[in-house]
C-alpha cells in the first residue's frame, strides 16, 4: 500500500515539475515573440530613416503615427512636406513589402521541408521562381501582357508560378499518389525547362534597357514597391499563416515519416496537396511583386529551429518575424552599399545564403 501511495506522489511530483517547465518554456516563446516584434517594429523606423535623404528615426514614427485616425490629433507636424513624401510614399510601402515578402518566404520555406522532411529544402525548388521569371520577362520584353494594365508584371509572374506548379504536380503523380522524390526531380526539370524559356526570351529582346529591366527584377528588388502593391501579398501570407497554424500539428507529424503519420489517422496524400498549394501560392504571390529572392525560406526556417526547436507551432510566427526582419535589412544594404545605385537583393542574399547551404550540407554529413 505504501509502495502505491509512492508511486501516486511520484506521479504528481513528476506531472508538477513538467507543468512548470511547460509554463516556463511559454513564457520564453512569448517573450521571444514580443522581442521579435518589437525589433520588427524597431527595424521598420530605423530602415525608412535610411538613405540618400536621411529622416531622423523620430520624425519617421511621428509620419507613421499621424497616419492613424485616432492619435492624429495628438501628433504636432514638425518635419518638412519633403520628409512626408519620402517616408510615407516612397520608403514605408518598400518596407512594409520587405517584410511581407520575407515573411512569405520563410513560411514557403517551413511548409516545403515538413513536405519533403528535409532542412535543406527550398520553396523555389518546385520550378515556381523559374516559371514566373520566363511569363514576367515576356510580359516586360514584349508587352504580352500589358491589356492587363498596371498589374501586368504581377498577374504575369503569378500566371508563370501556377503553370510551373500544376506541371510538377501532375508529373509527380505515381499511381495516383505524390511521390515525394519524383516530386523533387520533376521540380529541377521544369525549373531547367523554364531557365531556357527565360533565356531564349531575354536572347530576342528588342532593346537593352528592357533587357536591362527584366534581368534587373529577376534578380530580385523591391524598388517598385508601391501601396497598391501590398494588399494582394498581404491577404495571401495571412490566410496560409492560418491555415499552417492550424495545421502545425499534423506539419509534427509529418517529420515521423508518411507511414506513421498514415497510421494516425492523417489523410498524407490531401495534406501533401494542401502544402504545395500553399508554397506555390506563396513563392508565386511574393515573385510577382519582388522578383526571384532566394536562400530566405532555406536559410530562416533553420535558424528559427535552432532557437525554438522543431514544434512548428513556434516555427511558423518566429520564421515569419525573423524572414521580415532579414529582407528589410538586406534590402537596406542593397540601397546602400553602391549608392546612388542599388543592387538586386537576390545577390546580396546569394552571397550569404551560398556559404550557409555549404555549411549546412558539411554539418549533415558530419552527422
Amino acid at each position: 500500500m505504501k509502495g502505491k501511495e509512492y508511486m501516486q506522489e511520484k506521479t504528481r511530483q513528476l506531472a508538477a515539475q513538467k507543468e512548470i517547465t511547460n509554463q516556463g518554456e511559454k513564457w520564453t516563446f512569448s517573450a521571444m515573440i514580443i522581442l521579435l516584434f518589437i525589433v520588427s517594429l524597431g527595424s521598420i523606423i530605423l530602415s525608412i530613416g535610411i538613405g540618400p535623404v536621411a529622416v531622423a528615426p523620430l520624425a519617421v514614427a511621428k509620419i507613421m503615427l499621424h497616419k492613424l485616425p485616432v492619435v492624429q490629433a495628438y501628433i504636432q507636424m514638425d518635419w518638412t512636406p519633403l520628409e512626408e513624401n519620402i517616408v510615407w510614399v516612397l520608403r514605408l510601402p518598400r518596407v512594409a513589402l520587405g517584410m511581407i515578402v520575407g515573411a512569405s518566404l520563410a513560411a514557403a520555406g517551413v511548409a516545403m521541408q515538413a513536405l519533403v522532411r528535409n532542412t535543406l529544402a527550398d520553396p523555389f525548388i518546385l520550378g515556381v521562381s523559374a516559371g514566373a521569371s520566363a511569363t514576367a520577362t515576356l510580359g516586360m520584353l514584349f508587352g504580352v501582357f500589358s491589356f492587363l494594365g498596371s498589374y501586368s508584371l504581377s498577374i504575369s509572374a503569378f500566371i508563370g508560378a501556377a503553370i510551373s506548379t500544376a506541371l510538377v504536380y501532375y508529373m509527380a503523380k505515381v499511381k495516383g499518389k505524390i511521390n515525394i522524390a519524383q516530386l523533387l526531380l520533376t521540380g529541377v526539370a521544369v525549373s531547367m525547362i523554364m531557365d531556357a524559356v527565360t533565356k531564349i526570351i531575354t536572347l530576342s529582346a528588342p532593346n537593352a534597357l528592357g533587357l536591362h529591366n527584366a534581368a534587373f527584377w529577376m534578380s530580385g528588388s523591391l524598388a517598385g514597391a508601391k501601396w497598391a502593391y501590398l494588399k494582394f501579398p498581404l491577404i495571401v501570407i495571412i490566410i496560409c499563416m492560418i491555415i499552417l497554424l492550424a495545421y502545425y500539428r499534423v506539419l509534427n507529424v509529418l517529420l515521423l515519416g508518411e507511414e506513421a503519420a498514415g497510421t494516425l489517422g492523417i489523410s498524407v496524400e490531401r495534406v501533401q496537396k494542401l502544402l504545395i498549394i500553399i508554397c506555390s501560392l506563396l513563392v508565386g504571390v511574393t515573385i510577382s511583386v519582388s522578383g526571384s529572392i532566394g536562400f530566405v525560406g532555406l536559410m530562416v526556417p533553420h535558424v528559427t529551429r535552432l532557437l525554438v526547436g522543431s514544434n512548428h507551432k513556434r516555427v511558423l510566427p518566429v520564421s515569419a518575424l525573423l524572414g521580415g526582419i532579414l529582407v528589410v535589412w538586406t534590402d537596406v544594404a542593397a540601397r546602400m552599399a553602391i549608392a546612388p545605385e542599388e543592387l538586386p537583393i537576390g545577390i546580396l542574399t546569394a552571397l550569404v545564403g551560398g556559404p550557409f547551404f555549404i555549411w549546412l550540407l558539411r554539418k549533415n554529413a558530419k552527422s
